[in-house]
């Protein structure tokens, strides 16, 4: 007989924040990603101790992906990470560190957490309202005309990942392909509404960075021996397409569900592969030259469509088949049956590939808005970093061309929202309160932590001791090396601010994110020519920035709301 044991009771804990496995996790939290925030931030090596995956990171996804986090409290940020990152792709980490400074500079208000959470939705709606209106001084609209503020966006994803193990000439040539890549996803016949297709990364590791390259269409890996049996038949005029996502290789489990009603005396498999002979005889009725399938061909199939000069490309995987169908503009084929001639596509060429040790078809479309970026890495670990920033970089892409805007980076959207904020709780207080339920000195009490939070999240992009200021009319953020003299004449040390649109000779004065002196007057309006001036620019991606803040705060706010967190311990 079963043994049971009785049912534990749920586990209620009281002011989750005030207890001691938060105060002592959600600093450390803070500081592992921290410490992987910017350009310089440090790489995390991740493993278990019984062997599997190793994972060298600074990357968000990557890393709280691959942390075990227990607390409710810590999961819930973690969680609003994760899906923060699976809709855009980027600002993982800085959504993780605002919303931690959050935390903690709201605990340490001497105010009830209701009267924070207020203000913080006060100052959020008013961060967000500036930073899309026509005067934001820290937003720059894209011109598509010019490539310039489009591969400065690429290359700031780029240089933030030093996992990537990339040297300036490498950023170089990647930001190019990642831009190219992208632009050959647009249809070249643009309407109202743009449907961009897609770029498929292919792998090629143990070659030079600088060997990677673009090709419009895709590549398609295929072993040698399979590249040398078909180039006696390879045409170089267009094709028709049939492509499949039923299983062809006349196995009996792949007919589908329900019962299957067999006479007696019949050979079943027999019969499967007379099946896929007049299927094969159908295409080549049809006309078609060139046959792809998701999953396996019979040999037999195969043997058949190579005498009639028909190409077969099988084991092609599900991630391919969507692009495969807006390329060819064919029809998954789900049946064994009668195929329709709707569902027939076409490709421009077919032709063979050579790169390094792989052997690869190369699909020409029509129209191309499907691109293969083969890209190369010395290692295992780089490239998979490699990887993910250069998706994440293409999908950064894709939001930029929907809203036409990029953020200063370096730090310079946060100190500059935060001399903004300032000014206005400061000298406007009535704008922004609008007769809400929360009085002035409040509203400046949480408007200091709020920009204290926005402050230190752009401090984090120094690792190596060095000072952090701001200037007193833009708000742009500067770095200053480390063991800086006291009295310092600051245009010596400094060389161009945070996201490079400042030089350090333009008449600015300056002072620390530490001290307690910040300007109040509201910061100035960066000139667009300064803006386009520069070639080397530190940008953010807007939508996701912009979203990222709205999550960190209102994350921030529904943990500081938590009154108990029950666990069941079942």
């Amino acid at each position: 007989m079963s043994r049971f044991e009785a049912k534990k009771p749920s586990v209620c804990e009281s002011d989750p924040l005030k207890s001691e496995r938060v105060r002592a996790t959600l600093p450390v939290l803070k500081g592992i990603v921290t410490s992987c925030y910017g350009p310089s931030g440090r790489l995390k090596h991740l493993h278990n101790n019984v062997g599997g995956h190793v994972c060298t990171t600074s990357q968000s996804s990557a890393l709280l992906g691959r942390l075990s986090v227990t607390h409710p409290v810590l999961k819930i940020l973690t969680t609003s990470m994760q899906n923060l990152v699976s809709c855009f792709s980027d600002c993982g980490l800085f959504m993780t560190i605002l919303c931690c400074n959050l935390i903690e500079n709201g605990q340490a208000l001497d105010l009830a957490p209701t009267t924070v959470i207020e203000s913080n939705k006060l100052l959020l709606r008013l961060c967000t309202t500036y930073l899309k209106s026509e005067v934001c001084g820290c937003r720059i609209p894209v011109d598509f005309s010019s490539t310039q503020i489009l591969l400065c966006l690429v290359r700031s994803i780029l240089t933030s990942k030093p996992a990537c193990m990339l040297t300036r000439k490498e950023v170089d040539h990647i930001s190019a392909l990642v831009l190219r890549a992208f632009l050959l996803t647009i249809p070249e016949k643009a309407e109202d509404s743009i449907i961009l297709g897609k770029s498929i990364i292919v792998p090629l590791k143990g070659q030079r960075v600088l060997d990677s390259t673009v090709l419009p269409g895709m590549l398609i890996e295929m072993p040698e021996v399979q590249l040398l049996r078909t180039s006696a038949i390879t045409s170089s005029s267009a094709l028709k397409v049939a492509l499949f996502c039923v299983s062809l290789s006349g196995d009996v489990s792949d007919t589908g569900e329900g019962t299957l009603a067999v006479s007696y005396g019949v050979c079943l498999e027999r019969a499967v592969l007379d099946q896929l002979l007049d299927l094969g005889r159908q295409l080549v009725r049809d006309h078609v030259g060139l046959v792809m399938c998701q999953k396996v061909i019979h040999p037999s199939l195969k043997q058949f469509l190579s005498r009639h000069h028909v190409i077969a490309i099988d084991r092609l995987g599900v991630a391919l088949m969507e692009p495969l169908s807006k390329m060819t503009g064919s029809q998954p084929i789900g049946s064994l049956g009668s195929v329709s001639l709707s569902s027939y596509g076409s490709v421009k060429d077919l032709c063979s590939a050579t790169f390094g040790s792989k052997h690869f078809f190369h699909l020409i479309p029509n129209e191309v808005t499907v691109s293969s970026l083969l890209l190369c890495s010395r290692s295992d670990a780089a490239w998979e970093e490699l990887k993910l920033t250069c998706q994440t970089a293409l999908h950064v892409l894709q939001l930029t061309v929907k809203d036409p805007f990029v953020f200063l980076g370096g730090g310079c959207t946060e100190t500059h929202l935060a001399a903004y904020i300032r000014h206005k709780t400061l000298h406007e207080p009535g704008s922004v309160l609008k007769g809400d339920g929360c009085s002035q000195t409040e509203l400046q009490l949480t408007a200091e932590a709020f920009c204290r939070a926005l402050e230190s999240l752009a401090g984090s992009l120094e690792h190596d001791g060095g000072e952090i200021l701001t200037d007193r009319k833009y708000g742009h953020c500067w770095s200053a090396q480390s063991h800086s003299p006291a009295a310092v004449n600051w245009p010596d040390l400094l060389s161009r601010c945070g996201c490079g649109s400042l030089s350090s000779q333009e008449q600015l004065s300056w002072s620390c994110l530490k001290s307690s002196y910040h300007p109040s007057m509201p910061p100035a309006c960066l000139p667009q020519e300064a803006a386009y001036s520069s070639s080397d620019l530190t940008l953010d991606c807007f939508t996701a920035k912009l979203n990222g803040l709205q999550v960190a705060v209102e994350t921030a706010n529904l943990i500081l709301d938590l009154a108990y967190v029950i666990e069941d311990t079942n």
